[in-house]
C-alpha cells in the first residue's frame, strides 16, 4: 500500500488535560471502563461502561458528563440498585424513564465535583427531549420519581468513595 496509509495522524495541538478528582471518583466506583469506538454506552452484559477516548470530546467537563451519566445506568444494574433494566430496549417509555434518571444523576454528579460541562448538542438530544416530554405529559409523578431514582444512583457512587467508607464507620 502507498506510504500515507501508514502514517500516524498527528497529536492535536493542546491535548486535553484530565480532571484528577473526577478521574479518582469513577476509579473508586469499581466500574469497569473501557475506551475506544465513538459511543458511549453501559453494557449489561459485560457489565461495563464503553466511553470514547477523552481526545474525542470538546472538554474534559464533557467527557465527566458523559461517564457520569453511563455509572447512573451501572449503579442501576440488578446487584447494585436493582432497577429494572429489562425492558430498555423493548419499550420507547421505559427507555425514557432510563434515559431521564441518567441524565439527572449526570447533573447532581457534576454538581457535587464541581463541574460545569458545555454539552455539544449531539444528534440524538432531541430525539431524548421529546421522549422525556412524552413521558412526562403522560405521568406526572414521572420527573420526581427519575429525580429520587438519580437520587439513589449518586448516593450510591458516592458510598463507594474511600471518605465515604471512613464517615460510615465513624457513625
Amino acid at each position: 500500500m502507498p506510504d500515507h496509509y501508514y502514517q500516524r495522524p498527528e497529536p492535536p495541538a493542546d491535548p486535553l488535560v484530565r480532571i484528577e478528582h473526577a478521574d479518582r471518583f469513577f476509579a473508586n466506583t469499581g466500574a469497569v471502563i473501557r475506551h475506544g469506538g465513538s459511543r458511549a454506552f453501559y453494557a449489561p452484559g459485560s457489565d461495563s461502561i464503553q466511553m470514547p477516548e477523552l481526545q474525542s470530546f470538546r472538554d474534559a467537563e464533557s467527557y465527566v458528563a458523559v461517564l457520569g451519566h453511563e455509572c447512573v445506568h451501572w449503579a442501576g444494574a440488578p446487584h447494585r440498585l436493582n432497577r429494572d433494566l429489562s425492558r430498555y430496549h423493548k419499550d420507547l417509555t421505559e427507555r425514557a424513564r432510563e434515559e431521564l434518571i441518567a441524565d439527572i444523576g449526570a447533573c447532581f454528579l457534576c454538581a457535587d465535583l464541581d463541574i460545569v460541562p458545555e454539552l455539544e448538542p449531539r444528534p440524538d438530544h432531541a430525539s431524548y427531549v421529546a421522549s422525556w416530554l412524552k413521558l412526562l405529559d403522560g405521568d406526572r409523578r414521572a420527573i420526581f420519581q427519575a429525580a429520587a431514582h438519580a437520587q439513589r444512583a449518586v448516593a450510591y457512587l458516592h458510598d463507594l468513595q474511600p471518605l465515604a467508607k471512613c464517615r460510615q464507620e465513624a457513625a
